[in-house]
């Protein structure tokens, strides 16, 4: 694989990252972490144990005391400062991005990091701008309501995203004035690890501590935890529902970013390559590794025949390979177990008897079979209740078929426990309008797909989760309302008179 030399940029071993220090696991353990495209090692990470987690959360609430009474001046510029260091080490966290998570480095360069950083910056804003209210309720009689930070916050991102995702936790948590014990996938840590290290000295010891471990483990020890006052999670909507057990057990305060099976609609007056550029978008961003993914097709009849095949055209025409090379449009999935899941659901669609128009092998030519490529996959399908169309693949697979009416495609499009996200590419905006109100889903785009940008709500429907993200009322998710209710008037009431 082409590109900079990591072993000038990664160190060969990275502990746990608790109160400003990187240290060892309590027990010595570490894992291995590989690169998905060629399967090199690409460091070791401490394997974090429950009384690390605990030490963790210590420390974040030690630094809490102090942390949540600066002003929002102050975070604000911290938050910013974090924005610079990331922008001056842009490449090289692309790097690790790309290498690690095996995502294209067009990708980790241009949106990844840029939009993780945008997001520091944007939740600074947010505190800068925020205010309080107040209410006369009678003569005499004020209330004035604060927004004061809710504690440490417990918080676990999936392998997709790995920067992106943290960025969405951290910058408002550490906006509201809370402290952060974060852990990362420990397939794709290395990014925020080395994020750790470069703005060690920016934020208080304790304010953010950065774990690596196990999910199943350190990840549950964090949701678990007494002193936790708040649980953010981004990942399966299966292990969603345990974060969610969790927190309703200690009766705390839980955002959940879950799973998605997203319809992307064409209807025939849509521009086509606009639609043929949106629903690549939808399904190949990421190499499909997207909760929010297009990844259910339906086009209108009266242009489903010259869609299919102008995509067909443009799939294989695709780039997969290499992540750090630029010219590659996509590069390898995570690894074994998500290609293990993509060939799964290409036999169960062999199994139903659904037409592959393209697609559909593993890539093992030119250096490929080191790695977990896949191509560009379409997949015709007439049963909505098809698994194909119903479960959530995480791969570069589209299934797609067609309607005639506006009302059988929105009842199609609402066919699902998910309701994360949908598109719509239509050139009539009353059209576009009147679908979009009527579908179950928390983010639709209009005549694009999978634009990510902070200051729009991101979250879902149904089983999607709970909560939004990347817009400012995700603020009031990090934060408890505190009510002042006072009498200003000089004289007792005479109520027990």
């Amino acid at each position: 694989m082409g590109g900079k030399n990591m072993s000038n940029i990664l160190k060969e071993q990275y502990g746990l990252f608790i109160n400003g220090e990187f240290v060892d696991a309590e027990n010595k353990e570490t894992l291995e972490v590989k690169s998905p495209a060629t399967g090199e090692v690409l460091a070791h990470i401490a394997k974090a144990t429950t009384g690390d987690v605990d030490k963790a959360v210590k420390a974040a609430g030690e630094a809490f005391k102090t942390w949540r009474h600066t002003t929002s001046t102050e975070r604000a510029a911290l938050l910013n400062k974090i924005a610079d260091i990331m922008y001056e080490n842009k490449d090289d966290l692309a790097m690790i991005e790309s290498m690690n998570s095996g995502k294209a480095i067009r990708e980790s360069a241009n949106i990844d990091i840029p939009m993780a950083a945008d997001h520091f910056r944007y939740f600074a804003g947010v505190i800068l701008a925020d205010e309080g209210t107040n209410k006369d309720l009678a003569e005499n009689t004020l209330s004035i309501i604060r927004h004061e930070p809710i504690g440490v916050v417990g918080a676990v991102v999936a392998w997709n995203f790995p920067m992106l995702l943290a960025a969405w936790k951290l910058a408002p948590a550490l906006a509201a004035g809370n402290a952060v014990v974060i852990q990362p996938s420990s397939s794709t840590p290395l990014s925020l690890l080395h994020l750790a290290e470069l703005i060690k000295d920016v934020l208080p010891k304790g304010v953010l501590n950065v774990l690596s471990g196990k999910g199943s483990e350190s990840g549950d020890a964090i949701f678990n935890h007494e002193d936790v006052a708040k649980v953010s999670f981004t990942g399966s909507t299966e292990v969603g529902y345990g974060v969610a057990k969790a927190a309703a057990e200690r009766l705390v305060p839980a955002t959940l970013e879950l799973g998605g099976k997203s319809a992307n609609i064409i209807f025939d007056d849509a521009n086509i390559e606009q639609a043929i550029e949106g629903a690549q978008l939808g399904i190949l961003f990421n190499q499909g590794e997207v909760c929010s993914a297009g990844s259910r097709l339906y086009v209108q009849e009266g242009i489903y025949d010259e869609f299919v095949g102008k995509l067909k055209d443009a799939f294989e025409k695709i780039n997969v390979g290499d992540p750090l090379d630029p010219n590659n449009h996509y590069g390898s999935q995570t690894g074994q177990a998500q290609i293990d899941k993509i060939e799964e659901y290409i036999e169960i669609a062999k199994q139903e008897g659904l037409n592959i128009v393209t697609g559909g092998e593993r890539l093992m030519d030119n250096g490929r079979d080191k790695g977990f490529f896949f191509p560009p996959t379409i997949i015709e399908f007439d049963d909505n209740k098809s698994r194909l169309v119903q479960e959530e693949i995480f791969g570069p697979v589209v299934v797609v078929s067609k309607f005639k009416t506006q009302e059988e495609v929105i009842e199609k499009a609402n066919d699902s426990i998910y309701g994360l996200a949908g598109g719509i590419f239509t050139s009539n905006i009353n059209r576009a309008l009147q679908v979009a109100n009527q579908m179950d889903t928390g983010r639709i785009w209009i005549n694009t797909y999978n634009q990510i940008q902070a200051g729009s709500p991101f979250g879902g429907y149904k089983k999607s989760g709970i909560g939004r993200e990347t817009y400012k009322e995700t603020l009031r998710h990090y934060q408890q309302v505190k009510n002042l209710y006072i009498d200003y008037s000089d004289a007792a009431k005479g109520i027990y008179k």
